[in-house]
């Protein structure tokens, strides 16, 4: 119940800076767009102390390091990578073009057109 409270203080603190950039439209660009940052920081750190906060915390932490372990191809293994899929997705091009014009001459054929 408590983290349910916590969140919804939050989300409170999130539209008091939104509302405060909109109640000081005649203040400088600086201070609204603070506003909205110090509500959002503000909201982050009293979901921080939540629990779904924390887990996300954790989830964060794992979901870098699991990027970190990603091993990404050489700039030879893209090169070569992406000359593949050009070369069929040409090779099937030419081939869905003859079986169109192959098509087209059968039905031209059947129907007595000479074209």
């Amino acid at each position: 119940m408590a983290d349910k409270i916590k969140l919804g203080v939050a989300f409170l603190l999130v539209a008091a800076g939104i509302s405060g950039f909109y109640t000081l439209h005649e203040s400088a660009a600086v201070v609204k767009v603070g506003l909205v940052l110090l509500g959002l920081l503000l909201a982050a750190a009293v979901a921080w102390t939540t629990a779904p906060g924390k887990q996300f915390v954790v989830f964060s932490k794992e979901s870098v390091a699991e990027a970190k372990r990603v091993v990404w191809p050489t700039r030879k293994e893209t090169v070569q990578t992406t000359g593949v899929v050009i070369l069929f997705a040409v090779v099937m091009a030419l081939f869905l073009w003859a079986v169109d014009a192959s098509l087209m001459l059968i039905v031209n054929k059947l129907m007595g057109r000479s074209e």
